[in-house]
């Protein structure tokens, strides 16, 4: 109990600090374009530190909250998990007690909560972003504006669109296989497609990956 507990609480904590950290980099992009001349007071490095000392806070809370909701149930029954790792729903199937499905929709609400708040908070910075593009005259600037964002934009879309099947899907009798494999497809690709996403800006990689590519595919051109 103490190793999945152990389990469930640092998944949720890493899970939630990223998101509020995503959210802080929506930010950062808003005081980037949106108060340029401001950038260097806004983003300090005592404000970045703060900022993410509160994303790593906030993670740390919710990963608690969960984790303890979870585990005053009371399990009976197998001690198996139907679940690659210590998930919410598995554990839920194994525990019994009136109190179950009040825990299972607090936790939802909180989850969700969380995850829309902080959705919320990305649509209202790149909201106010469009609109002072919007008012850049050259299409150059816009572009360069635009490209900016890109692959901030690119991580929160594939980042939510995989929470968004995992949550808030309907639960039928039988997707927990599907939730199953979903789950660590979430947990694998998504951090593993992250760092690539930002790092296709960066002139050096691209030039790097140029030439491996056609020493694969046309090693007489190198």
């Amino acid at each position: 109990l103490l190793a999945c507990a152990s389990q469930m609480f640092f998944s949720f904590t890493f899970g939630f600090t990223h998101f509020f950290l995503l959210t802080v980099m929506g930010y950062d992009r808003y005081v980037a374009i949106c108060h340029p001349l401001r950038y260097n007071v806004l983003m300090s490095p005592q404000g970045c530190a703060c900022l993410v000392g509160w994303a790593w806070a906030g993670g740390s809370v919710m990963g608690l909250v969960v984790t303890v909701a979870i585990f005053q149930l009371t399990f009976c029954g197998p001690n198996e998990i139907h679940h690659f790792a210590c998930h919410v729903p598995p554990l839920l199937k194994l525990a019994c007690g009136d109190d179950v499905p009040v825990v299972a929709k607090g936790v939802g609400l909180v989850c969700i909560t969380a995850l829309l708040g902080c959705c919320l908070l990305i649509l209202l910075s790149y909201a106010l972003i469009v609109a002072a593009i919007l008012k850049i005259p050259s299409a150059e600037g816009r572009h360069k504006a635009f490209s900016t964002c890109a692959s901030h934009l690119t991580v929160v879309v594939v980042h939510y669109g995989f929470a968004s099947v995992i949550y808030l899907k309907p639960k039928g009798p039988q997707s927990l296989e599907g939730d199953t494999l979903m789950g660590i497809t979430y947990t694998v690709l998504t951090p593993f497609l992250s760092p690539i996403i930002f790092s296709l800006r960066n002139k050096e990689l691209k030039s790097a990956m140029k030439k491996t590519f056609l020493s694969k595919l046309c090693p007489e051109k190198i």
